[in-house]
């Protein structure tokens, strides 16, 4: 996990299918844990106690979230018909408790649409003075927001990392430790030209002075996937 132990953490859990059991041990121990309606199902999976159940509890069961309120889960219940997803309730949740770091856990599913509107969620500009990350199926996905400190990027080398501009152009690129660096450049939506760069050590970084960047990364149970690429060149 990128972060420091002063952050206030919380791990968000999507309505989604289950995950890997193994994901477990890569979450932080100390983290608030929230679920977003049936993110109670999946985190109740990996055998955590859920903290706080946002959403309008459209899909949770009836039965585990009184087994999870006599447990101490406090639910902050909303009507169906709503302007916002299950999940940014769930964000938004997460920052009035306090968290400045939060940590996505999306198993996935049949909707597209609710995962890209959850991908833009995390670079979306009300959570930009927030760590966010995700593990989102097979990915693992941090946020690199222009004039923050640079984003550390960990894993195997000669696995992949995709840099993916959202919002607009991400302007002032400098990466350090890919195969295929960038020197003060800019990326603008729609570019294929950060898709499959490769660690070339186990640790690499991003910085950037305007923009937004989504860095995608391989991700399978608890070891991300060290694959030798040829890449989008």
């Amino acid at each position: 996990m990128n972060g420091t132990a002063s952050v206030a953490v919380a791990v968000v859990f999507a309505g989604s299918q289950t995950v890997a059991s193994t994901l477990a041990d890569r979450l932080p121990g100390d983290a608030d844990v929230i679920a977003a309606d049936s993110g109670l199902r999946v985190a109740h999976a990996l055998g955590l106690h859920v903290d706080h159940l946002v959403g309008d509890l459209d899909s949770a069961e009836s039965d585990a979230v009184d087994a999870a309120v006599a447990s101490g889960t406090t639910v902050d219940r909303h009507p169906a018909d709503k302007d916002a997803t299950d999940l940014e309730l769930a964000f938004d949740a997460a920052a009035t408790r306090g968290a400045r770091h939060v940590v996505l856990v999306d198993g996935g599913g049949d909707r597209l649409d609710h995962l890209l509107a959850n991908l833009l969620l995390l670079a979306s500009p009300a959570y930009a003075s927030f760590e966010m990350e995700a593990y989102c199926g097979t990915a693992r996905i941090s946020v690199a927001r222009g004039g923050h400190p640079p984003r550390t990027i960990e894993g195997p080398p000669d696995s992949f990392v995709t840099l993916l501009p959202v919002g607009g152009p991400a302007r002032g690129i400098v990466t350090d430790g890919l195969r295929y660096p960038l020197h003060d450049e800019d990326l603008a939506p729609g570019t294929t030209r950060g898709v499959s760069n490769e660690l070339v050590a186990t640790s690499a970084s991003v910085q950037l002075t305007s923009g937004t960047l989504l860095v995608v990364q391989p991700f399978a149970g608890a070891e991300e996937v060290g694959t030798h690429a040829e890449g989008v060149r």
